[in-house]
């Protein structure tokens, strides 16, 4: 693991602030195609939906509607033998799920500070060293939304603090079951994301 993080919020934390985010630099330039028009249709208190009238390479133009949700994290963290999962239900699909720690950043918050908290309130476990391994864009054909994964090890009792919504049951995995597992119908974007990015850099 490179860099990591000695411990979360540290002076020491290489990743972005929530206002330096890649939606944020990328609204900061001029986009490539007109944008004539720019409608917010709805605003919820989780995420704001619309439509730009851009005006395409061919002269035509055309409304491209999208979401914009606030950054995210998703945390791969180890206890040294397993990799710590949550499991709860989505309202939103009807489903049950096996999935990684995972959040909204708050804002002045870096991916790295996020996950820290993130995981211990939804697991109970405390990182000591952390690191950023990839942001990246969601869903970019209908989402404004940016994803960090970090690697969380130094796994220590902290405090459980459950959102009033949130009713998680924690999962540990053998690291080498951890994706076979995470492949496993019903299967989700940003934990196979994630793993798949901790096994590349040679962290599982």
């Amino acid at each position: 693991m490179s860099n990591p993080d000695p411990a979360p919020g540290s002076s020491d934390d290489h990743d972005r602030d929530h206002d330096t985010s890649m939606t944020d630099r990328a609204e900061s330039r001029e986009p490539a195609w007109p944008v004539l028009e720019s409608v917010t249709e709805y605003e919820t208190g989780w995420y704001d939906g619309g439509y730009d009238l851009v005006e395409q390479p061919d002269g035509r133009t055309k409304p491209y509607y999208w979401a914009s949700l606030p950054p995210a994290v998703v945390v791969v963290a180890t206890t040294g033998s397993d990799i710590v999962f949550v499991e709860q239900y989505r309202p939103a699909i009807r489903e049950r799920h096996l999935e990684l720690p995972a959040g909204i950043v708050e804002d002045g918050e870096s991916y790295t500070t996020a996950a820290a908290r993130e995981l211990e309130e939804e697991t109970g476990f405390r990182p000591s060293s952390l690191a950023l391994l990839q942001e990246y864009r969601v869903a970019t054909g209908v989402l404004r939304h940016d994803r960090g994964v970090v690697f969380a090890e130094g796994l220590e009792p902290g405090e459980r603090e459950l959102d009033t919504n949130e009713f998680i049951e924690v999962r540990t995995v053998p690291i080498e079951d951890a994706l076979v597992r995470a492949r496993e119908q019903p299967a989700n974007d940003s934990t196979l994301s994630a793993l798949l990015l901790a096994r590349a850099d040679g962290l599982l």
